[in-house]
């Protein structure tokens, strides 16, 4: 909470809850095996105790009421006895990270405490062992338990996976960090998206259908003296990754505003997908001299050393560009020369 005001009512919600005051609930998500979601709701505490004991701490979010719980935090610091008085929680259990976030984004309508990336950050920490599961060609997830740095394809940092799903679903390039929960269009179109349970399996198969290219491309060695000497630097750029998902992102969930029923989507991401393992079909079978001819990275550097304001923006609209070509054409291009020089 950044602003004076803001700041003032933090210290005053501290102060009340050392005087006894009481909060509205505190709302937890849990994200249990589909197995154990069947026998919910717990018929008894004794019951919620023990799924609470076996939910691994991954699987547990704020949904709603982190700076309560903060709040709660800070008080019991200066009084202790505040955090042996009884706290009202509500737990929402689900067995989809999706159903999550659906619920955070209507929970809080109407509220302007975080930004939307905070927000989706704080539940999407529950999806990491899912993106394992469903994204098994992630070869290594950078994450602040898990530190490093990406130095091989197929490798990606946890927060630019939360970016690519913001714009995913956005179907924009420039996910701004600071763009709050009050801009209502984008809150409308999460909530349309993950109100479509195929929603989250349509972002997996892009994520998968990304670490394939990037796998493929980082074949590609070249001498060239140029910006971009190897093929795995072409996804090494998050403007890359972004214009990847966003391109595909339209072309399956259409653009933002337009309203597509599911088969429609389904059968968009089909297609896709076919067109797109015709591709790395091809380009496994390539050469090495034949994969540098097809990734024409000499023209890509050009493109991206052009001197421009805002390079990052301009990085995402050159990308963005190139992957919308190469959707055009079915994923059927002799060289992406014609992709690169879109922008």
């Amino acid at each position: 909470m950044g602003t004076t005001t803001a700041r003032r009512i933090r210290e005053r919600m501290i102060s009340d809850l050392s005087q006894g005051a009481v909060l509205p609930p505190i709302v937890i998500g849990l994200v249990v095996e589909d197995a154990q979601f069947e026998s919910m709701p717990p018929a008894n505490g004794d019951e919620l105790a023990h799924l609470l004991s076996t939910v691994k701490a991954d699987d547990v979010s704020i949904i709603d009421g982190m700076q309560r719980t903060s709040a709660l935090v800070a008080a019991g610091e200066v009084d202790e006895s505040v955090f042996r008085r009884p706290v009202r929680v509500e737990f929402w259990i689900t067995s989809s990270v999706r159903a999550l976030i659906y619920r955070m984004l209507v929970l809080n309508t109407g509220q302007v405490p975080w930004t939307l990336d905070r927000q989706i950050s704080v539940v999407f920490a529950s999806m990491l062992e899912e993106l394992r599961s469903r994204v098994p060609t992630i070869e290594k997830l950078i994450t602040p338990d898990d530190p490093g740095r990406r130095v091989g394809p197929a490798q990606l940092r946890f927060d630019a996976v939360v970016e690519m799903y913001m714009a995913f679903s956005l179907r924009k390039t420039a996910v701004d960090a600071k763009e709050q929960v009050s801009d209502e269009f984008s809150r409308l179109d999460f909530v349309e998206n993950l109100d479509d349970v195929n929603f989250q399996d349509q972002f997996y198969d892009v994520l998968s259908m990304l670490i394939a290219f990037d796998k493929a491309f980082s074949r590609a060695t070249t001498t060239d003296a140029s910006k971009l000497s190897n093929g795995r630097q072409v996804f090494d750029r998050q403007p890359a990754r972004i214009g990847y998902v966003v391109a595909l992102g339209m072309k399956i969930l259409g653009r933002p505003g337009e309203e597509r029923r599911t088969e429609q989507k389904q059968d968009a991401l089909s297609d896709i997908r076919s067109q797109h393992d015709a591709l790395i079909r091809r380009l496994h079978q390539f050469s090495d001299a034949e994969l540098v001819d097809f990734l024409r990275l000499n023209v890509l550097s050009e493109v991206l050393d052009r001197r421009v304001g805002q390079v990052g923006r301009y990085e995402r609209g050159v990308f963005l560009e190139a992957f919308k070509v190469l959707i055009d054409e079915h994923f059927d291009v002799k060289s992406m020369e014609i992709c690169w020089r879109a922008a």
